[in-house]
């Protein structure tokens, strides 16, 4: 949640931009941009941005799993092995020991 207290206007931003730097990597948060009184972008430290990233990589496995999961509840699907031999056959694949 971006807090109140993390609200610059772009011209001071520019005008201080290291120590909003500091204050980004320091605290971890993102900070609102503002011109004409209207927030305009967010800025965000490389690490946090990263983080954000991954969180949002694991929340999207998690909702394809829980697709998954759904779906073989309901009786729909097949089975991983019936799947592969599938594919072992369209591309002539030999079975492995």
């Amino acid at each position: 949640m971006i807090s109140l207290k993390d609200i610059y206007s772009l011209s001071d931003f520019q005008r201080n931009t290291r120590e909003h730097l500091r204050r980004l990597k320091r605290t971890g948060r993102p900070a609102v941009l503002t011109v004409n009184g209207r927030a305009q972008v967010v800025v965000q430290d490389a690490a946090s941005y990263q983080r954000l990233l991954d969180a949002l990589d694991r929340a999207e496995a998690l909702v394809g799993i829980r697709r998954g999961l759904d779906s073989m509840a309901k009786g729909e699907g097949r089975p991983a092995g019936e799947v592969l031999e599938g594919i072992r056959r369209k591309h002539k694949i030999a079975r492995t020991a």
